[in-house]
């Protein structure tokens, strides 16, 4: 085969200087793996312990905790899957994301009705799952198409 003729990966295209820019695995760990597990084992973390020092700001605060912390873990996880499976279709990525972040938090409540001074609510689920929704969407209807 001729040099001229191989075909190069899109990831390994020359940069705009001319020099080659490939597409690492290190990259991929640190800017797209690492956000969502960092942010999991966080929510674990957190849910380990009682924090209720402070009074809520107005009844069912935690349920706006929930929809943000999960909706932000579904935007990272969708953000992942569309870079290392751009083969799929954006509505195969969504529900991917949903998923994941969906049962994550499931497993969260299951593991807070073990922690002491916690308990489970399937209010918390709820909020889990409507944040899953919310930041797939975010991410793959309105940021990607803002790009």
């Amino acid at each position: 085969m001729k040099p001229s003729s191989k075909r190069i990966p899109p990831d390994h295209q020359p940069s705009g200087g001319g020099a080659s820019a490939p597409a690492s695995a290190l990259n991929l760990v640190l800017y797209y793996r690492l956000p969502w597990f960092a942010l999991c084992l966080f929510i674990f973390w957190q849910s380990s312990f009682d924090f209720m020092d402070s009074p809520p700001l107005f009844p069912h605060d935690d349920k706006i905790k929930h929809l943000m912390a999960y909706a932000f873990l579904a935007f990272l996880i969708a953000r992942n899957l569309k870079k290392e499976r751009s083969f799929l279709s954006p509505t195969k990525l969504r529900i991917l994301a949903i998923l994941f972040a969906s049962l994550y938090g499931l497993s969260d409540e299951i593991h807070q009705a073990f922690v002491p001074s916690r308990e489970a609510s399937m209010l918390d689920v709820a909020a889990d799952i409507l944040g899953s929704f919310i930041g797939a969407w975010f991410y793959l209807d309105f940021f990607c198409r803002r790009k």
